[in-house]
């Protein structure tokens, strides 16, 4: 067992060992240094966040950060990971990282600490860790996996034709570009929708700049592959002609991520959110095709139908652990698991 020590990160140094941690870890979701160097240039500065390494013989083998969420914010809320690389496990890495982290949190007065896991049998050392200390499975995300070439796509020719005589045009996001207010109606329209995905927390809202910088501005966003549901006759005042919207992200792997998908409610039962999927899956396809993968939560049956209809196929489950603390003495606190909801659209985690 060899010695190791923590510190907190160093960037942009630290961020290929990191990379490297990320990846070996979750070979099914890896990231690159210039990817976690974008992501750490578009955190909201106003959210606080703590990160740090373990460092065994000038390697980096572990990684912990907290910070708030800024998905679900409260002062006292924080969501974090720790990842410990797989060759370093066993020596009280994840151990002492978590301490440290917990130290800090309680300092802070925090009083609700969440992390994500999947069903994985990689991560089962992952859960047991959790379990030991007190956290609660709340929350479960299902996830679902495509490849155009499996589909065919002639199929949905009749809905898109329905689509379009129904006065509805899709639009890559790309093709907006000269539209000056498609970034606000885009961030409006996402927060309208954002506050139908059941996710089983009370959302907060992104300031824009931050929302441009996360979503829009993000190397991984597909402007050519996402597509906005545009009603020319429409005029709202904040969303404009703008009626849904679905978005792709790729990842290094070479697959994608559906990022957002929905449709105002004014809008919904006409198939407007199947098209704009398929039109995604259609742009992919020309571009020479590749997987697609996205998230659903239990409660969303419509979404989780639509997706089966389109022939997406189950994969891993994420789940929400929680761990509650007084926020007085910092002792754990029981909690229930969150109740369920009923929605149309979908997010990635």
């Amino acid at each position: 067992m060899t010695a190791f020590t923590l510190r907190e990160l160093h960037k942009p140094d630290d961020f290929p060992g990191v990379a490297d941690v990320l990846s070996t870890s979750d070979p099914d979701w890896p990231v690159t240094p210039e990817l976690l160097a974008v992501w750490d240039q578009a955190h909201d500065p106003a959210l606080h966040r703590c990160e740090l390494v373990a460092e065994q013989s000038g390697r980096i083998v572990g990684v912990g950060h907290v910070g708030h969420d800024d998905f679900a914010f409260e002062n006292w809320r924080y969501f974090g990971r720790l990842i410990v690389h797989p060759e370093a496990r066993g020596q009280g890495v994840g151990t002492a990282l978590y301490d440290a982290l917990m130290t800090r949190l309680r300092a802070r007065g925090a009083q609700d600490i969440r992390t994500m896991l999947s069903d994985q049998e990689r991560d089962a050392p992952g859960r047991a860790f959790l379990a030991t200390r007190g956290f609660t499975r709340t929350w479960d995300r299902f996830e679902s996996r495509i490849h155009t070439g499996d589909l065919n796509l002639g199929a949905f020719g009749d809905l898109m034709t329905a689509v379009a005589a129904g006065g509805v045009h899709l639009r890559s996001i790309a093709d907006l570009a000269e539209d000056p207010e498609r970034n606000r109606r885009l961030w409006e329209l996402d927060w309208l929708l954002f506050q139908d995905v059941p996710m089983g927390q009370t959302l907060t809202r992104r300031p824009f700049e931050a929302w441009v910088k996360q979503e829009l501005d993000d190397p991984t966003f597909s402007a050519e592959l996402s597509f906005v549901a545009v009603r020319p006759e429409v005029n709202d005042p904040l969303t404009g002609p703008y009626v849904g919207y679905s978005t792709l992200m790729s990842n290094p792997a070479g697959f994608h991520v559906i990022g957002m998908t929905g449709v105002r409610r004014e809008d919904r039962g006409r198939g407007v959110a199947k098209a704009l999927k398929v039109a995604a899956m259609l742009a992919l396809h020309e571009r020479g095709g590749g997987e697609i993968r996205t998230f659903n939560d239990p409660p969303n049956k419509a979404m989780l139908g639509m997706n089966r209809a389109l022939g997406f196929r189950p994969g891993p489950t994420r789940s929400r652990y929680e761990l509650h603390l007084d926020p007085v003495t910092g002792a754990r606190r029981a909690i229930e698991p969150a109740a369920s909801l009923t929605a149309h659209t979908e997010m990635a985690p």
